[in-house]
Formats: C-alpha cells, sequence, structure tokens
C-alpha cells in the first residue's frame, strides 16, 4: 500500500487515467496499457447507483488490478456510507481513498477522513460542481487531496465545467495561506484543451478518461496534457 507516494507532492503534474474509460473486458491488460503509456496513478471510480445514477465496479476490481499491476490506486467512492465499505476497499488494496463531502453520501466526514489516514491510506475529499468551496475547509488539515468534480459525476464523456474554476483558485490561496500540502484534482472532461486550464487555477492531478483511453496513441495523449 502507498506505493511510491512520497514521490510526488502538489508542486508535480500528476496524470491519472480513469479506469472508467478502458475496456472492462481487459481492466488488467487496460492499466497495464496506461502505465506503459506513462501514467502516474490509475484513477478508479466506484459508483454504487445511489449517490450517482450509475453502477461502475467494486473492490473485487480494485484487488485484481492491484495484484496484477505497480501502480498508484486512486479511488474515488462515490456511494453512499462509505465509512461502511470502507474497509474492503482498504483490503482490496487502494492507496488513496477519496470520499464526498455532500450530505447525500450519508457519512461523518471527519470519522471517515480519519479511518483512512488509519488504516494507512492517503485521504482524499471530493466535491461536486454545485457544492461550494465552504463545504470542504472544515477538513482541509485532514486531506492529502481535495477533488473539485469538474463534470456532474456518473458519467464519463461530459463537457468540462470551467466554472468551476473559481473554487479551485480559492483551494489554492487557501493551501499556501494555511500552510498545508494537499494535491489538487481534477475530474471531468480534461484534455490537452482544459488541462491547462485546469492547472492555472491551481489543479496538479489530472483525471483523463476519455482523452487517454480513448485516444488514437495513448503515450502521445498523456504527454500532450502533462506538457499542457
Amino acid at each position: 500500500m502507498n506505493r511510491g507516494v512520497k514521490k510526488w507532492n502538489y508542486q508535480d503534474r500528476i496524470i491519472a487515467p480513469s479506469l472508467l474509460a478502458a475496456d472492462f473486458g481487459r481492466v488488467a491488460d487496460e492499466t497495464t496499457r496506461a502505465i506503459n503509456a506513462g501514467a502516474d496513478w490509475m484513477h478508479l471510480d466506484v459508483m454504487d447507483g445511489h449517490f450517482v445514477d450509475n453502477i461502475s465496479f467494486g473492490p473485487a476490481i480494485i484487488q485484481a488490478i492491484h495484484e496484477t499491476n505497480d501502480v498508484f490506486l486512486d479511488v474515488h467512492l462515490m456511494i453512499t456510507r462509505p465509512d461502511h465499505f470502507l474497509p474492503r476497499f482498504i483490503g482490496a488494496g487502494s492507496d488513496l481513498i477519496t470520499v464526498h463531502v455532500e450530505p447525500e453520501a450519508d457519512h461523518d466526514v471527519a470519522s471517515t477522513l480519519k479511518a483512512i489516514r488509519e488504516a494507512g491510506c492517503k485521504a482524499g475529499l471530493a466535491f461536486n460542481p454545485a457544492t461550494p468551496f465552504d463545504a470542504v475547509v472544515p477538513y482541509l488539515t485532514d486531506i492529502d487531496l481535495l477533488l473539485a468534480m469538474t463534470v456532474v459525476p456518473g458519467f464519463g464523456g461530459q463537457s468540462f465545467m470551467e466554472s468551476v474554476m473559481p473554487k479551485i483558485e480559492e483551494a489554492t490561496a487557501y493551501r499556501s495561506s494555511h500552510d498545508l500540502a494537499y494535491h489538487i484534482q481534477v475530474d471531468g472532461g480534461i484534455g490537452i484543451e482544459t488541462a491547462p486550464i485546469a492547472t492555472a487555477a491551481g489543479a496538479n492531478v489530472l483525471v483523463a478518461g476519455s482523452s487517454t483511453f480513448g485516444a488514437p496513441d495513448m503515450k502521445e495523449a498523456i504527454s500532450a496534457i502533462r506538457g499542457a
């Protein structure tokens, strides 16, 4: 667990292809393809059909990737009661687990973040486009990563919402003024054209699904996003 996490800090540009855009019939091979193409992390979107209107996969897929590939596993839980399911995702080999701040997630956010870190994982907190930055402020001293959704969560292939950028700027300013070191991640509609907008606002971890797994040349796509 926590393979290679000390390699990265919030000043690094990190590319995290989203498995949601991969061929689900070949998840281990698709992960290998992403690693060989230059991926730093693998972003794993877990959806339960309750918190968001879609269902993806659970701990078994994460464990399969963990056992077949050596890559940092960035697990995003878009589910209700993440506190209840947390031990299963920890046991599956997650390196970083991100939970949502919205009330619909139905958990004690502070307690869940504490449990994640006590288990030896890195802790992330996500918030949706409609959720104000103030909602995450009470927890910013307890996280390793803040995920700002740049689409309405649930389905891949959506258009990037530039309207979220002021909240990323707020998160960047707050981090600096409070001497914190959390990563700022964006997820949704990230590609060669939108990556510079997100990084200019302060994001350093770029989740890219369709623009990487769906590209004619994945290595070229990742390189282009990293250098954009």
